[in-house]
């Protein structure tokens, strides 16, 4: 056999290329194709454990002064948001005839002028209570702030010092506002005894009654004159500059808040979040109706706003605002968007991105907050993580 007849004939090795080339394109086709995902990086940052409500803003001393008697009331004068002082003349009220007399009804009233002259007194102690509480505090805050300026105190001590001080003067408000009120009351109580003894309450034959404190009108009632009946509401008075929030949580998220949490109110009107304090937790729960007309226990928390008044001065009685409770919150830690989590089996896991493939790693997750959650262990700070895997991604899987 010559040369030529050796060398194999270029034309018989077409069909053999040819369906090598057929037998990898249709192995391509059916490989499967890389899935897209969204990746986002294992982070160090902030993290916090909320429990986010709606609430509305109310004033912390607010007074309803009411017809100690049956009488005709003069037209009110007084605007929703007059300002108002303490003793000024809120409502002028014209006493009707005198009826024919009621041993009853007098003794009624003696009876009222006793319990109420025994609560002026008890709210005066509790005011002279309340104002020596106040001067501790403000003489302690005062040592507090010395040791301080001089490095021999933590800056946390003397600011929750000038904090302790500044509720102990709200307090002392609060008694001195009770004070007045029941002032306001026993004079109210002893009129009314006064006519129904027969006799002439004043001069003129006018009632007037007047502002237990300062503050402005929240409400009033009506406005033209009326005869109105004895306990009949005519004004609501109170101080919008002391102001509280409450706000109403689920029974379940209720146990897990506590006096003095940290509290944030958002949405209210301003891009800057305001800061609080909760005050207390009623032990009280009540039935409530959702909007998907589930019902839900829900219980009572009031707040107190700690940012300084120039920075809320426009919020007032009844205003909405978002309370976000801080149950628990770090300032750098790991974390991983929550999303990326899933139940293996008994353990939690998620999926990493490691040379165009997805990797199963098993993680120790930690505390757990709206979009991030805190990782103990399993990765590291910089590592890619899929986002919303989906169901039937599986461990060496090509990703993009």
């Amino acid at each position: 056999m010559n040369e030529e007849s050796r060398r194999m004939n270029p034309r018989k090795l077409l069909p053999a290329i040819a369906v090598v080339v057929i037998a990898v394109l249709i192995g391509l086709g059916l490989r499967p194709g890389a899935v897209l995902i969204d990746s986002e990086p294992v982070s160090r940052g902030p993290l916090a454990v909320t429990i986010e409500e709606e609430g509305r803003t109310r004033v912390v001393d607010r007074f309803e002064l009411s017809a100690p008697i049956a009488g005709q009331v003069r037209r009110v004068s007084l605007e929703v948001g007059d300002e108002i002082e303490a003793g000024q003349v809120l409502v002028r009220l014209d006493a009707l005839p005198a009826p024919a007399l009621d041993l009853r009804n007098i003794q009624e009233s003696r009876a009222r002028v006793a319990a109420l002259e025994a609560a002026l007194a008890t709210a005066r102690e509790e005011a002279s209570a309340a104002r020596a509480s106040s001067r501790f505090a403000r003489e302690e805050a005062g040592r507090l702030r010395r040791l301080g300026d001089d490095g021999l105190v933590p800056r946390n001590i003397v600011d929750q010092s000038a904090s302790e001080a500044e509720r102990a003067e709200a307090i002392e408000r609060s008694a001195r506002f009770r004070v007045s009120t029941a002032e306001s009351e026993l004079e109210a109580a002893r009129a009314a005894l006064a006519y129904a003894g027969g006799q002439d309450p004043a001069a003129s034959g006018v009632f007037e009654l007047t502002a237990p404190v300062s503050g402005r009108v929240l409400r009033r009632w009506f406005e033209s004159a009326r005869v109105v009946q004895a306990g009949e509401p005519l004004v609501e008075i109170g101080d919008p500059s002391a102001l509280e929030v409450e706000v109403d949580v689920l029974s379940s998220d209720a146990v897990r808040i506590e006096p003095g949490m940290r509290v944030l109110f958002e949405r209210w009107g301003a891009e800057t979040p305001l800061e609080g304090r909760v005050m207390r937790v009623e032990p009280i729960g009540f039935t409530k109706v959702s909007a998907l007309g589930v019902e839900e226990q829900r219980v009572w928390v009031i707040a107190e706003i700690t940012s300084p008044r120039e920075e809320w001065r426009r919020l007032g009685d009844g205003y909405r605002v978002n309370a976000r409770f801080i149950l628990w919150e770090e300032e750098e830690t790991l974390r991983v968007p929550t999303s990326a989590l899933f139940r293996d089996g008994e353990r939690w896991a998620l999926f990493t991105v490691e040379g165009g493939r997805a990797r199963l790693n098993h993680v120790e997750p930690g505390r757990r907050g709206g979009l991030y959650t805190q990782l103990l262990s399993g990765l590291e700070a910089g590592q890619q993580v899929i986002v919303h895997p989906a169901r039937d991604l599986a461990d060496g899987a090509r990703v993009r």
